[in-house]
């Protein structure tokens, strides 16, 4: 088995690029594009505030399946979610499904709105 095909190698791969997506993702969503829609300091942390409370709301910590009915939709269909469903699939060498290629997608998807958001911002911004 060459370097490329181990099991660890795939997670190390995987734990870095989801780190560098939902950096950039998160950065532009919550640093650049909020901040510029705010009017203060004080409130663009404050505006911020859903985006720290994702992974909260997620299956970091409790399993949707144990979460209360009204609340595993919420749960499953955030952006958070599809990016830690497949670490332990990646850690256990079993087949981690679709999710990857949604936590994929979720970071492309917010990253582009971020930046569509902040530079629709900059340039209304008067000088």
């Amino acid at each position: 088995m060459d370097k490329a095909t181990r099991p660890g190698s795939v997670l190390i791969g995987h734990v870095i690029g989801s780190v560098i997506q939902s950096v950039a993702s998160i950065t532009l969503m919550g640093g650049v594009a909020v901040g510029m829609a705010s009017p203060n300091a004080d409130t663009a942390t404050n505006n911020a505030m859903p985006l720290i409370v994702l992974p909260l709301i997620s299956s970091a910590f409790v399993p949707i399946e144990a979460m209360p009915g009204w609340f595993q939709p919420i749960a499953q269909y955030q952006p958070f979610t599809p990016a830690i469903e497949p670490l332990p699939g990646l850690l256990l060498g079993s087949v981690i499904g679709h999710n990857g290629w949604l936590a994929i997608a979720w970071c492309l998807a917010l990253t582009a709105l971020g930046y569509l958001w902040s530079a629709s911002t900059f340039n209304l911004d008067p000088k």
